[in-house]
């Protein structure tokens, strides 16, 4: 039986003899990696937007650090290059905002990425009953989520749920984690 002749949508509300809780269950993965699919594509304008505005601010900083420097440097002029300098300063921490916004979306983008592909791969198994019930192939699919993860507190945060910590328990110590750790470091993924 090929992947085409596979029987697609819910049989919930009308089983018959080919109803499984198995297919079901696949579907409910693929809906929800759809969906992140699909929340990844739209936020990608507001990330235009966000790329637009960065550029705008930097294109407004190098104006007024040029204007202010292009200044002489007496008395007439020092309280409006005072003013521009001001400026420039305070347009510069909107930029340094600007790239730490960006870093935040781009570890967003990433994460969700990762768990399209995990509940991908996850739904795969799941519907191959060659491979639903050996346990080396769910330790191969831990292992293949675990190598996607890329921040020691996400590998962290893995590991103690393979352990037998409640996710929510998990999660807690893993936002723990990152409250105890510098944010001023800008970090590149």
């Amino acid at each position: 039986m090929s992947e085409n002749d596979i029987p697609r949508g819910t049989s919930a509300h009308s089983p018959d003899l080919n109803w499984s809780q198995v297919r079901e269950t696949v579907l409910m993965l693929e809906l929800a990696a759809g969906q992140i699919e699909a929340a990844m594509r739209d936020s990608g304008s507001s990330v235009e937007v966000l790329t637009d505005s960065f550029t705008s601010v930097a294109e407004t900083l190098r104006t007024i650090s040029d204007s202010a420097a292009a200044l002489p440097e007496n008395d007439a002029c020092a309280e409006v290059r005072q003013t521009l300098l001001g400026a420039a300063e305070q347009v510069s921490g909107r930029v340094h905002q600007a790239i730490i916004a960006f870093q935040f979306y781009d570890k967003l983008v990433q994460r969700l990425g990762h768990v399209t592909h995990s509940l991908d791969e996850l739904s795969n198994l799941v519907a191959d009953q060659r491979r639903l019930f050996n346990p080396q192939q769910w330790a191969d699919l831990q292992t293949n989520i675990r190598a996607k993860y890329t921040t020691p507190d996400e590998r962290e945060m893995f590991e103690a749920v393979m352990r037998g910590v409640p996710v929510s328990k998990a999660i807690e110590q893993y936002v723990d984690a990152l409250k105890h750790k510098p944010n001023d470091d800008i970090e590149l993924f």
